[in-house]
């Protein structure tokens, strides 16, 4: 069946729809967002870094914390869509905006300390893999100017020692004279939030895949076929969105943590003047054949935390699978994005895409990315299952027979 790139919205509807807050995700960011820890039980690292995680003070103008750009509620991703349809997400002082998607935070935990070898390069937070763990992650969005704007590391430590609570907290769990020297204190603010991110919250594995796993319960049959799918030879999903090819393995977030650079075109809604270098555009990294490279993300709750890629260029979860189709197939029908009615649009950055992996497997029909989708959608963790994408029923004839779907 050749490939197409219509227009119709799909089965699963516009990816927008999830964005939209429902009475019950309305509810949950409520209770989540006044969930600030009292202060009996700061006795547990998590506890005191869930209260610094969703502290507004921590901002320059005391408006913004972690929280609003990692939204508990939706996914752990900005849910505003006042810039660009949400591409990047407003700073602290409302007038600043971010040049990347803000990502998705869950599972966050699972990305392992950076490693090189022979210009492979693995792991580390941030889509540039610029901090080396949770704990140096945690701190730099407090100083970004982008961001929540605080100037300097002293004035993290001074917000936090405003509170009473808060200073008794870091010398319970990091001794008496924490608030000595800035880095020590520093460091501790930073291991308290990065203790929060790997908790339960954070790190569920309570998908209905996860339930699968575990017996508990099975998939329909498209969502089958479209796991099928995710792991057959025909599609060239497991080459980057497992940790290795081929293999399962315990606690998989669906990343291989490597670095590549796919051909995303640029956002023509950002104004970026210059291209975004990823990997390549860090001050310590002078190997010209990173440039344009972004680490795999995970694929947990993919289906309800768009947009996606580096830039947001992608509203829909259908659009995202089929762009790949254009390095597959020639011809002009891939060419078309189904988002605009217009070409993909030139990759922002040309050098080093990796066309030996992304021409790869076979082209991707429409019905097959929906049955993709039904995998995808099973991988969202179950306090995140009301934001689904409402299904459209007759908007897909139905799922391909077994043995024409895929090949294992």
């Amino acid at each position: 069946m050749p490939p197409s790139a219509s227009n119709r919205p799909g089965r699963y509807g516009a990816v927008e729809h999830s964005r939209t807050r429902s009475v019950r995700g309305l509810l949950c960011a409520v209770v989540l967002n006044l969930l600030v820890v009292p202060v009996a039980s700061f006795e547990t690292l998590p506890d005191f870094g869930r209260a610094l995680f969703h502290d507004p003070n921590l901002s320059a103008n005391r408006t913004q914390s972690c929280a609003t750009c990692h939204d508990p509620a939706h996914g752990f991703i900005d849910p505003r869509a006042d810039i660009a349809g949400g591409a990047v997400s407003r700073g602290a002082d409302r007038q600043a905006a971010g040049t990347r998607n803000t990502p998705a935070i869950g599972y966050a935990a699972a990305v392992p300390a950076p490693t090189r070898t022979a210009g492979d390069w693995r792991g580390g937070l941030f889509l540039d893999g610029r901090a080396a763990n949770l704990e140096t992650q945690a701190i730099e969005p407090l100083i970004n100017p982008l961001e929540m704007a605080l100037p300097d590391h002293a004035a993290v430590v001074a917000r936090v020692a405003e509170n009473p609570a808060y200073s008794a907290a870091l010398e319970r769990h990091f001794g008496a004279d924490v608030m000595a020297s800035t880095e020590r204190a520093l460091a501790a603010i930073g291991a308290a939030i990065a203790a929060f991110e790997r908790s339960p919250p954070f790190v569920a594995f309570d998908s209905r895949y996860d339930r699968f796993l575990r017996g508990e319960e099975t998939l329909s049959a498209e969502e089958e076929l479209g796991r099928r799918l995710f792991f057959s030879d025909l599609m060239n999903c497991m080459q980057c969105h497992l940790l290795e090819p081929n293999t399962v393995v315990a606690g998989e977030v669906f990343s291989n943590q490597r670095y590549h650079n796919i051909g995303v075109p640029a956002n023509p809604a950002l104004d970026n003047p210059a291209p975004d270098l990823g990997l390549g555009g860090r001050a310590d990294v002078a190997d010209p054949r990173q440039t344009g490279k972004f680490r795999t993300p995970s694929l947990r709750n993919i289906a309800v935390t768009a947009p996606y890629m580096h830039n947001g260029a992608f509203r829909e979860l259908a659009t995202t699978i089929l762009f790949y189709n254009q390095y597959i197939v020639d011809n002009d029908e891939v060419g078309i994005n189904p988002e605009t009615g217009r070409d993909w649009g030139s990759p922002e950055v040309i050098e080093n895409i990796d066309f030996e992996l992304l021409r790869q497997g076979q082209p991707t029909s429409d019905e097959r990315a929906e049955l993709l989708i039904a995998f995808l959608r099973t991988l969202t963790d179950r306090r995140f299952e009301h934001l689904l994408p409402a299904i459209e029923p007759d908007a897909v004839s139905g799922p391909q027979p077994a043995e024409e779907a895929c090949d294992e």
